[in-house]
């Protein structure tokens, strides 16, 4: 049967509030296929985007058999509850260490005997190393994957987006308590404490999260507990995703297999793809077999991809 015809078979999402473990409730869809699922995956969005933009995506991995999760942070999309303002502290360090936790803690419950699998989208790959029961991963994908260290920027675009996300964004927080992105025609409004990590990263996460620690905790020590195998896929043409971005963050995973395949907009038959376009539906029967035989197999997208192991 061909994947539409299989789509339109498919029940809708169930609608799903996720619990963090610091009381924040988060919406969420379950997704499943029409069978037996062969394993739930889990997709954590970027920044500022809804999880409804994923869904397209989230349907075809149900026609080839896993169940999927999708789900808002919280202050974006379905997960927001009125104005950002009062809420100018939630940051993205909460993304990983709350939500994204509470998201791979209902997959534990629920799908107690695996597979596990993590879909992530330029800082949902930080995120899935912030969360604690990130120890069920079994394969992560990683698209665009990085946290926005300025100099890592493609040098063509760096200035333009050094004064958007650096210089803009800080001020227009500072003026309004929250970053009107929306407004701007730039994705979902931000609050003002993940506009500011992004606008003020270091580059090490050490130091820009040392002063977000809570009861002495390192909001890093659960990177090592993520032994997953992780491949990274970074577009040529992606500002935010170049290769020191990349490595950047993967260099976090000690404990990972890491894989880095850096594709081509031309290997997909395409001019431009960009940090965004992959999860477009136009790609259903290029880049989305890639991914779809890597959370099947553990299949890498071509030859030539970089390999770290473990500890390296």
């Amino acid at each position: 049967m061909h994947t539409d015809e299989q789509s339109a078979t498919l029940p809708p999402p169930t609608p799903l509030t996720l619990l963090a473990s610091d009381g924040q409730t988060l919406a969420a869809q379950h997704w499943l296929p029409a069978g037996t699922p062969a394993a739930l995956v889990v997709i954590n969005p970027a920044t500022a985007v809804k999880a409804a933009y994923y869904h397209r995506f989230a349907r075809f991995l149900t026609t080839h058999g896993f169940a999927v999760l999708t789900y808002d942070y919280r202050g974006i999309g379905e997960s927001r509850q009125g104005s950002l303002r009062p809420h100018r502290r939630m940051s993205k360090l909460d993304w990983g260490r709350y939500d994204c936790d509470a998201a791979l803690a209902w997959a534990k419950q629920h799908y107690p005997t695996g597979p596990i699998h993590v879909v992530a989208h330029s800082i949902g790959g930080l995120l899935v190393g912030l969360a604690r029961n990130n120890d069920c991963i079994v394969r992560c994908l990683t698209v665009g994957a990085q946290y926005a260290y300025w100099p890592d920027y493609d040098r063509q675009s760096r200035w333009s987006m050094w004064w958007r996300w650096h210089v803009l964004m800080p001020l227009l927080t500072l003026l309004l308590g929250y970053f009107p992105a929306r407004r701007l025609g730039w994705h979902e409004d931000l609050p003002a404490a993940a506009a500011y990590e992004w606008a003020f990263r270091s580059a090490k996460l050490e130091k820009s999260y040392r002063r977000q620690r809570h009861g002495g905790a390192d909001p890093l020590s659960h990177f090592d507990t993520l032994t997953g195998d992780i491949l990274a896929i970074s577009l040529t043409d992606d500002p935010f995703g170049t290769p020191a971005a990349i490595h950047r963050l993967l260099d976090y995973f000690r404990r990972s297999h890491r894989y880095h395949a850096r594709i081509t907009p031309a290997s997909a038959g395409v001019e431009e793809i960009g940090h965004f376009a992959f999860f477009h539906e136009r790609f259903r029967d290029s880049l989305w077999q890639d991914a779809l035989r890597w959370l099947q197999w553990g299949r890498l997208p071509r030859p030539e991809v970089e390999e770290r192991l473990p500890g390296r």
